[in-house]
């Protein structure tokens, strides 16, 4: 998608059109409209087009006016992270910029499991978290965290090591991935899950300690 939008601008150019942001036409935003939304299902017809289109951001600018304006028109983003990458992790997925905006209309009760989208959150919240704290850890040293600023970032090395990176022969299901991430709160006192109703943390939470001091015991 980018070779196509620094193509379309080089054709604007030598048609002597008047440039938009960066140098791009303006009509830019509508002709990824119209190739994105070629994806979906045609009323009457049976079957759909489900669309991948790989977007390489300039310098890594989420800003820049091709992934921008990609952002308004698509319905969701996957995206991959140089520094997982080189840590041989697989998907090297940035799960904090990524995001669907279907999602809430797929997931909970009746569609994948009823703590999913707390349980999504909560994950989120923690990860973001212990990227703040890596920053920090940069400039004062590790020696410098709490107690609790320690467990958070031990949680999120593991998220990154056993919830993103799956290699290429991890087969998990949706239940599997769950109890992962469920697996991986057990970590992080009780108290700092505030995004988690307290029904929800005894019916999950609990099941998860109880197996993570079994393993121990073992």
């Amino acid at each position: 998608m980018t070779n196509y939008c620094n193509a379309l601008r080089e054709v604007s150019a030598a048609r002597e059109e008047v440039p938009g942001r960066r140098g791009y036409p303006g009509y830019m935003y509508t002709d990824l409209a119209e190739l994105y939304e070629r994806a979906g299902i045609i009323q009457g017809r049976s079957g759909s087009v489900t669309q991948i289109p790989i977007l390489s951001m300039p310098n890594d600018d989420m800003t820049h006016p091709i992934p921008d304006l990609t952002g308004y028109i698509t319905e969701g983003q996957i995206v991959v992270d140089r520094d997982l990458d080189s840590q041989g992790y697989r998907p090297p997925v940035d799960v904090l910029p990524s995001l669907s905006r279907l999602e809430d209309n797929g997931i909970g009760e009746g569609y994948t499991r009823e703590d999913h989208g707390d349980l999504s959150d909560q994950l989120y919240a923690m990860y973001a978290e212990g990227q703040d704290l890596r920053d920090l850890v940069s400039i004062v040293g590790e020696d410098a965290l709490s107690e609790r600023d320690e467990k958070i970032l031990n949680f999120t090395r593991e998220f990154e090591k056993e919830f993103i990176n799956q290699g290429w022969k991890t087969n998990r299901d949706i239940e599997q991935s769950l109890d992962k991430g469920w697996e991986l709160l057990s970590m992080i006192p009780e108290g700092e899950l505030t995004r988690i109703d307290q029904e929800t943390k005894d019916e999950y939470l609990d099941i998860q300690t109880q197996e993570t001091e079994q393993e121990e015991e073992e």
